[in-house]
């Protein structure tokens, strides 16, 4: 699990490609040296096994699924990640809890600077809308954010000068795509109400 506080802003150093997978090598600042092969990283909000790992930098492997799922299907060498290790017992829970399961890919519709924030709207597949909600939390490139509105199309997200200088949400322009993974709770309030409607439903019948 993950929290949406980013640690680290990486690098993608090189990419291979191959017909069932991709190969990612990132750049890091981060201090690598406790890690171990098969550490969880999120990286822009995918979680990503570590599959080799050096001083300044470590190696992902990408499926064909998290490709297509993902913005990582049509990134360049030299794009800037964001970085999240998994939570180890005694973190502190910052953000939200994320999995780390991309739920897919969102649109920088438009931006609005007021004073040092900037406003961000983003659109969204339809199957996804239902789990966005007003001040309800949405990871969005693996950031933790408080959605501000919600609509039939997408969401606002107000960003302060410290997510824009520490995250590569400050780059976005409009048209740019961004992973999205909803909240975690709404999907399982959603199972569980179809879950007690369907043995209501059973129950009528029996």
């Amino acid at each position: 699990m993950f929290t949406g506080i980013i640690q680290d802003v990486g690098r993608i150093a090189r990419i291979s490609r191959e017909a069932a997978q991709t190969h990612f090598s990132i750049a890091t600042a981060l201090d690598t040296s406790a890690w171990q092969l098969g550490d969880s990283i999120a990286v822009d909000g995918c979680c990503l096994t570590a599959t080799a790992i050096q001083s300044g930098s470590f190696d992902v492997t990408l499926s064909l699924e998290t490709l297509r799922l993902t913005v990582f299907g049509s990134v360049q060498e030299g794009r800037r990640v964001n970085l999240e290790p998994a939570l180890r017992m005694g973190d502190a829970l910052g953000g939200h809890m994320v999995s780390g399961h991309v739920d897919g890919m969102g649109r920088l519709e438009d931006m609005k600077e007021i004073g040092e924030h900037r406003f961000m709207r983003f659109t969204l597949p339809q199957e996804l809308l239902r789990y966005v909600a007003h001040k309800g939390s949405v990871a969005v490139n693996g950031v933790s954010l408080t959605v501000n509105e919600a609509d039939d199309r997408g969401f606002t997200v107000n960003l302060i000068p410290h997510t824009l200088a520490h995250t590569n949400l400050g780059t976005l322009k409009a048209g740019d795509t961004v992973n999205i993974e909803t909240d975690l709770l709404g999907r399982y309030v959603e199972r569980l109400m179809n879950q007690t409607a369907g043995h209501q439903t059973y129950k009528q019948e029996s």
